[in-house]
């Protein structure tokens, strides 16, 4: 038990330069320094007066603070272990073994995720992302493969503390959608979220076919950064289709049932957006406009175009060939990204929103690139 003990302090010290590395990649003593003036900011006696700009400054404050006391809760965590597995060796007291490995094994998996999050350093990384989902070609098995993908990603935007906050639906003929759209508010939305942006294959014995035939189906996952109103993007009148209808679907109680839904497409590019969620006509009005932004901004800067107006409104067809990521549920069970190369053979669990393993393989994929 004592080798057990001898063993963890080796893997203690080993890691205790990366958790010093991990901090100057963070630049915690930077962090620290922009909290204290973000705090003398919070205590002017007119901070209110500007209550949109006061608003940014909190939400930016509250992010500081809880990235560097994560930082420093690790640090705490790997000194209190130290400290209880050399009591443990000293006094050969083999009570503490289990607490030790337990404590040990937290330490790895929490430095992990935290390199992880120094790779965020996109300049939209910190955003919340905006996640649309259209089925590919194939009716109701696709549009139910488009539901399946909204329900994954909304459960892990859920379980990492996200806000999830549904913008758009459209019902689906038979059975799942035909088109949705979700906000995922919080700390590094987009930074992660990025990665999944694109086509996904499906492959299962369809439960709409009675032959019990095996189908393949595609859809598509839109991942864009919300923006600030940008003054860059002019959004003139005559380019813009505006639209009411009902609302409908999956939103519930939360959907006003009268016209106030809004649909608005951009002509010269053909994008469509929509919004529905809201209480009324005018702010799902100004909510679709500011994704309709969003949209027109993140192709603009990814295609590195000179001004809004080159924007051809080109889309990648959601088929074989163009997908990012293959789930098999017949006749065995894997999901696989074709660009990283990353598996993971409990579909169940990825469908579950486990989809972790994905995000980071990549991140650390386009780090290395």
């Amino acid at each position: 038990m004592i080798i057990q003990l001898e063993e963890a302090k080796r893997s203690l010290n080993a890691i205790e330069p990366e958790i010093a590395e991990l901090g100057s990649a963070l630049r915690i003593d930077e962090l620290k320094a922009e909290l204290a003036e973000l705090d003398e900011k919070t205590s002017q006696p007119d901070f209110w007066n500007d209550q949109e700009n006061s608003g940014k400054i909190l939400q930016r404050q509250k992010a500081v603070k809880s990235k560097i006391e994560k930082y420093q809760g690790l640090v705490t965590k790997h000194e209190d272990t130290f400290v209880l597995c050399e009591m443990g060796i000293d006094e050969n007291d083999e009570s503490v073994v289990e607490e030790v490995q337990s404590e040990l094994k937290s330490l790895n998996e929490l430095t992990e995720q935290m390199k992880i999050e120094v790779l965020l350093s996109g300049e939209y990384d910190r955003n919340n992302a905006i996640v649309s989902f259209h089925p590919g070609a194939g009716g109701t098995e696709a549009q139910d493969w488009a539901l399946m993908l909204y329900r994954m990603y909304t459960r892990w935007g859920e379980k990492h503390g996200f806000n999830v906050k549904l913008l758009d639906w459209l019902d689906g003929e038979e059975a799942g959608l035909k088109s949705a759209t979700i906000m995922v508010e919080g700390e590094n939305a987009y930074g992660y979220l990025k990665s999944e942006n694109g086509v996904h294959r499906l492959v299962r014995v369809s439960p709409f076919d009675s032959s019990g035939r095996r189908h393949t189906s595609f859809a598509s996952v839109e991942v864009m950064p919300e923006f600030d109103d940008d003054a860059s993007i002019e959004l003139r009148d005559e380019d813009l289709e505006i639209t009411a209808h009902r609302s409908s679907g999956a939103g519930g109680q939360h959907v006003n049932k009268t016209d106030s839904a809004i649909r608005i497409v951009h002509i010269p590019t053909g994008i469509v957006v929509g919004c529905q969620t809201e209480r009324s006509q005018l702010q799902n009005k100004e909510t679709a406009l500011k994704m309709l932004k969003s949209k027109l901004l993140e192709i603009k800067e990814r295609e590195k175009l000179e001004k809004i107006e080159d924007i051809q409104g080109n889309k990648t067809n959601i088929e074989w060939g163009a997908q990012i990521r293959s789930y098999v549920f017949m006749p065995y069970t894997l999901a696989k990204d074709t660009r990283t190369g990353y598996e993971d053979g409990n579909i169940q669990a990825v469908m579950d929103g486990e989809i972790d393993g994905f995000i980071n393989a990549y991140l650390k994929q386009n780090a290395n690139s």
